[in-house]
């Protein structure tokens, strides 16, 4: 059997330019990303010459500014191309995703000169990106990351390690969050290190449960010297722009989850078409269609959720709350949805043989980046009933 069964999800597009833009993703998801994914996931090969093709295609700077070499697209549709090169591999969509991410503080919170000097290159030059927030000692608990920059003259130095980064060791350049003044969120001011920066190492990669063609690796800064024009916004205003970061960056998680979930429903639909038991196939027991109905309820009301979130980024409104709501909800349906496709196909699932394996496991790590969804849970909390009482 193929990895996947055609999408067939119905897109809600705004523009024509747009469509264009669907035909040339599926056109590449299916002739460069899928055939390969299983294969390559396996071997834990990173696929940077895809990386490269997605930035001459246009197709990782999608909401940032044309002026800069983005593609002025809005945010519900940078998404729904995450979730459908997703669908194909999470290593790639993902990927994209965390680029969008590292891109974010120099797009949003940058001067026009910075965004003049470094963008092009960021949205469409070939280069790849990386977000250096977490710490070994410090993931949920953000505010109290260690890693620091100490001015001198005019320049910064950093010293400390990073963890959990993706693309840590290969990425060209890393948006990093450091200590700059005392303790707490205010202390904290943002950088834009580039990946061949003097002092500046990564570990070997994390061994993991999935997602094993993406690198994961601790990043060691080691008296990193960077000119002040690399610093990000204002002194002390770096927890802010690692806030706002998330929030966008939660979204591209959602669409990520959804599209796993949704190729785990396309094989586990193709399947059960096909396997025959007690002279019939199994799509014709309840208790399986059932189920299948099940997953693509949960499918179609996370994608619903968030594309709302998504339309009220795009209309300049608040949207912390829903962004929190739909990766929470996304990526525990998508845990959901590849255990029971894995049910579906029964021992078969449980094998290398089929990929829905491997989407169970890949399903994992999405309750887990960019803030746990047990953290997403206080998120929302606060938006409902104010902070917790000290």
């Amino acid at each position: 059997m193929p990895d996947r069964a055609p999408q067939t999800v119905e897109r809600r597009l705004p523009t024509e330019e747009a469509g264009d833009l669907f035909a040339l993703v599926r056109e590449i998801a299916e002739r460069e990303i899928a055939p390969r994914a299983a294969e390559e996931e396996d071997a834990g090969h990173f696929p940077r010459e895809l990386f490269s093709l997605l930035s001459a295609s246009g197709l990782l700077g999608l909401p940032y500014d044309s002026e800069y070499g983005g593609g002025d697209q809005p945010y519900a549709v940078h998404l729904q191309v995450l979730e459908e090169l997703a669908a194909a591999r999470l290593t790639v969509g993902l990927g994209v995703s965390v680029h969008s991410l590292s891109c974010h503080a120099l797009a949003n919170f940058g001067t026009k000169e910075q965004r003049a000097a470094h963008l092009p290159a960021m949205l469409g030059g070939g280069l790849l990106g990386a977000y250096c927030l977490s710490e070994p000692a410090s993931g949920s608990d953000a505010a109290s990351l260690r890693t620091k920059a100490v001015r001198d003259g005019d320049a910064w130095v950093l010293t400390g390690t990073k963890a959990w980064i993706t693309h840590g060791g290969i990425a060209d350049f890393y948006t990093v969050m450091a200590r700059t003044g005392g303790e707490g969120p205010k202390g904290i001011t943002a950088f834009l290190v580039p990946g061949d920066a003097d002092g500046l190492s990564a570990a070997a990669p994390e061994r993991k449960m999935g997602m094993k063609g993406s690198p994961t690796a601790q990043l060691h800064f080691d008296g990193v010297r960077i000119p002040d024009a690399r610093r990000v916004g204002e002194e002390g205003q770096g927890f802010t722009i690692a806030l706002s970061a998330l929030d966008s960056g939660r979204l591209g998680i959602a669409a990520c989850a959804v599209g796993v979930a949704q190729a785990a429903l396309d094989m586990a639909v193709s399947y059960a078409r096909e396997r025959r038991q007690f002279g019939r196939p199994i799509a014709d027991f309840q208790g399986l269609r059932f189920l299948l109905a099940d997953m693509a309820t949960r499918i179609e009301a996370g994608r619903a959720l968030y594309l709302e979130a998504a339309r009220l980024r795009d209309e300049g409104r608040p949207f912390g709350r829903q962004a929190a709501m739909a990766k929470l909800f996304c990526t525990d349906a998508a845990m959901q949805i590849t255990t029971d496709a894995v049910q579906v196909l029964g021992g078969y699932g449980y094998t290398a043989d089929f990929p829905v394996e491997r989407y169970m496991r890949e399903a994992k790590v999405l309750q887990i980046v960019e803030g746990t969804n047990q953290i997403q849970r206080m998120v929302i909390a606060r938006h409902l009933v104010g902070p917790e009482s000290r």
